[in-house]
């Protein structure tokens, strides 16, 4: 039987019902299924993803229908993130290629970089040293390259097929020249040096919220995510060193998510510093060198 479909308005309000019916989790770049669905129908078409008012009652081909149908059904039925089936991902207007091979890219300290970290950074042109640890798809040292154009940027991942993506963004932005990829253990791979700024995004998801992830979730590489009993596996590490490859008046700047608690518990005697992003205040913290452990 033919489906009754014929525009994307049609397409769009389907795709909006079958996501809702198979209850799916978002959070991989939209934050509701309207949201995802418009941006999955947009792209398959090939279509301007922020155009989609003056496309709505215009006709589609049978072929383009069936593009679109099998889109959805994917997202629906495989519970497979919506950036894994485009293959990229937006962060603050950049576009970033994406596969199996990473995290899909979400990050709060992506907004913190669009001002250069300031204050806690008087002034971003003059940083001349960044580390990004726990890279990924290498979306935070390319935003860092943006917001410190004076910046070398050494980014690191323990994971090789994460570092093959990272290359490819990192190559399609063009800057080879500034962002020198590593594949180690945090600081392991790394020449002795000094650096202005530290972010990181490591794996900080508790052992009990592991359990609980939604299927989305469980598409992404798992050593990304799982940060131990507390989430504060890796966390601890990179806190325990850090002093010893920042400048004396660096900053450490470290995302987790919904951990603030566990970290308050494994970190309350060190001076954070909470920053505010979209998300409100419990989502990034800052130290500064001078108050990290010997």
């Amino acid at each position: 039987m033919t489906l009754p479909f014929s525009t994307v308005r049609d397409l769009l309000r389907f795709a909006v019902s079958r996501f809702n019916q198979a209850g799916l989790s978002f959070g991989h770049g939209s934050a509701n299924a309207y949201d995802e669905a418009a941006y999955l129908v947009l792209h398959t078409l090939h279509l301007p993803l922020d155009l989609l008012e003056p496309f709505m009652d215009a006709r589609l081909s049978a072929a383009e229908i069936d593009a679109v149908l099998n889109v959805i059904e994917r997202r629906a039925s495989e519970r497979v993130p919506a950036a894994y089936i485009t293959q990229e991902a937006w962060m603050h207007g950049f576009r970033f290629y994406v596969d199996e091979r990473v995290i899909v890219p979400r990050s709060f300290i992506g907004e913190l970089l669009q001002d250069g970290l300031q204050p806690y950074v008087e002034d971003p042109e003059q940083v001349s040293a960044v580390l990004e640890l726990c890279t990924g798809s290498g979306c935070l040292a390319i935003l860092a390259a943006h917001a410190f154009p004076n910046a070398d940027i050494d980014a690191v991942d323990l994971s090789a097929p994460a570092l093959e993506v990272a290359a490819r963004n990192v190559a399609d932005y063009k800057l080879d020249d500034r962002i020198a990829l590593f594949e180690g253990d945090l600081y392991a791979p790394l020449a002795e040096r000094r650096y202005d700024v530290i972010i990181s995004n490591p794996p900080y998801v508790n052992a009990a919220s592991m359990r609980e992830l939604p299927a989305e979730y469980k598409h992404e590489p798992e050593m990304a995510l799982a940060g131990g009993a507390d989430g504060m596996d890796i966390v601890r590490r990179i806190i325990a060193d850090a002093r010893n490859w920042l400048t004396e008046d660096g900053v450490l700047v470290i995302e987790i998510g919904n951990e603030r608690q566990h970290v308050e518990a494994a970190f309350g005697g060190l001076n954070l510093v909470w920053l505010s992003t979209s998300a409100g205040d419990d989502n990034v913290f800052l130290i500064q060198a001078a108050d990290l452990p010997v």
